[in-house]
């Protein structure tokens, strides 16, 4: 496990499998539609790279891991690794923080407010956080809309937000069933030095389920 992790790593950080590097390899399969891995194979081969060529991306990948990786590892300090995990525990926690505080109590509760003048966004109890990953909820009668916010610097992975919805799927399920309102993901990214909302439409989606709350408790 622990070598497919660092071949992986390596892989993925040199672009070794790239397109440019190993070609278009899902479009290719779906050419191919093979029915046997040998199939595949020997049209990969034959149409996408060739088996030399994938040969000396693996030598590239060895060279970088023995060379490149192994001397940075070298450089590396008790120091160093002391330092980063009080960066990683103290100051990126607190990053983290604060763009979910500027970012929901600033401009999501800003534009509901124009519409809403007495929502009010508030922290999850902690117990929300763990059992349905919820960080803020707004109060509507006895119904709780749950909001999570995603920091995603100066960009949105769209990879890693499949991958966390996927997993995090279930648990929002049981939040709905239980507390009535769904629970919706709020991407904070930068804007020069200011935090904004990626996924603006989701402003929209709350204030329609804010209306669907308020009409079933009428």
């Amino acid at each position: 496990m622990a070598k497919e992790w660092i071949l992986n790593s390596a892989m993925n950080r040199f672009q070794l499998n790239f397109k440019r590097n190993v070609g278009p390899t899902s479009e290719s399969i779906r050419n191919c539609a093979p029915k046997t891995l040998e199939e595949w194979k020997e049209y990969y081969f034959k149409n996408v790279r060739t088996k030399e060529h994938i040969e000396e991306l693996g030598k590239k990948l060895y060279i970088k891991i023995t060379e490149v990786i192994q001397a940075e590892v070298e450089e590396i300090t008790e120091e160093d690794c002391i330092n980063y995990m009080f960066q990683m525990v103290i100051n990126r926690t607190f990053d983290g923080y604060i763009t979910e505080i500027k970012t929901i109590y600033g401009q999501l509760q800003a534009d509901l407010q124009k519409v809403y003048p007495d929502i009010k966004i508030k922290p999850a109890p902690d117990k929300w956080d763990r059992l349905y990953n919820v960080d803020f909820f707004i109060l509507i009668n006895e119904n709780y809309i749950g909001i999570q916010i995603k920091p995603a610097g100066d960009s949105i992975q769209l990879a890693q937000i499949f991958k966390e919805k996927k997993i995090q799927e279930q648990t929002h399920i049981s939040f709905t069933k239980k507390y009535g309102g769904k629970v919706f993901y709020v991407y904070s990214i930068n804007d020069g030095k200011k935090k904004v909302i990626a996924n603006s439409k989701v402003i929209d989606e709350i204030k329609k389920e804010i209306e669907r709350l308020k009409s079933a408790s009428n």
